[in-house]
């Protein structure tokens, strides 16, 4: 059990490498903004900047929204998601292997959001304990909600926050339905399982701990399976796997600047 100092410790350096904690996000009004996200990267360069993403969402309108408040609200979902700086290692990867693979776009984003919206972690280990094939009510979502925070969100809240987390479950393909969502089994594909393994090496993850993590939990796959995928990743260049005599060597080539690696050899003590 990590003590409540290693663990604000190892929060405060893991905030430096992009993720997000406290009790407050961007699934309290929205889901995870698929569609939205999808449209502004399809449209902007893999160079582009924070002031560059604003102009899209607020001058030019891109998302399409009705009013500028919409606009606003977008541009602050959006950031508060996914970063939209490149300064950030997750957004940085995430834009690195966005192109790649249309399929993979829903998980790539999920990881993020993943990371940076405690709301949205908060239901993690209640879709992931429902069996593949299970209904999963919205009242069950509320009741997982209100009893990791009692008293703290009204009926309505609790229903407005439990729809916008089931939509992006829905939409990263752990869910599927419209209004009775059922439990299923999301596409992983060499693309998206890179940046699932880059969350848990960001943490200071190393060799085959890197597939017993959190969020490879999310995966729900055999380490067969995974490791399969992690070499045909590394075959399109996206890692680099070595594995022989069994010893297994992660890493990701230029993904991080000196002083990010640095800051995840100093998580990789406190784990």
């Amino acid at each position: 059990m990590m003590s409540t100092t290693t663990a604000t410790t190892r929060e405060t350096l893991l905030t430096q490498l992009g993720f997000r904690f406290g009790i407050n996000g961007p699934h309290a009004a929205r889901t995870m903004m698929l569609d939205d996200l999808q449209r502004l990267l399809a449209h902007t360069s893999p160079q582009a900047t924070r002031a560059d993403y604003a102009q899209a969402i607020l001058s030019d309108n891109l998302l399409g929204k009705a009013s500028k408040k919409a606009r606003d609200l977008s541009l602050r979902h959006l950031s508060t998601l996914y970063s939209l700086d490149l300064a950030n290692p997750l957004f940085r990867q995430l834009r690195r292997l966005w192109a790649a693979s249309e399929s993979a776009q829903p998980l790539l984003a999920l990881a993020v959001a993943l990371a940076r919206d405690p709301l949205l972690r908060d239901t993690q280990a209640f879709i992931l304990a429902q069996p593949v094939g299970a209904t999963v009510p919205r009242t069950a979502l509320e009741t997982h909600l209100a009893a990791l925070h009692p008293d703290r969100f009204s009926p309505a809240s609790l229903k407005s926050f439990a729809q916008n987390t089931a939509g992006t479950w829905t939409a990263a393909g752990l869910l599927q339905g419209r209004q009775r969502k059922i439990r299923s089994q999301a596409k992983l594909t060499p693309e998206a399982l890179t940046l699932w393994l880059f969350l848990a090496y960001l943490e200071g993850r190393s060799g085959p701990r890197l597939f017993t993590s959190d969020w490879m939990a999310c995966l729900q796959a055999p380490v067969a399976e995974l490791e399969a995928l992690t070499q045909a990743a590394a075959n399109r260049g996206l890692l680099r796997f070595m594995h022989a005599g069994g010893v297994q060597e992660i890493r990701f080539p230029d993904a991080l600047t000196p002083e990010e690696e640095q800051i995840r050899l100093e998580i990789a003590h406190v784990l």
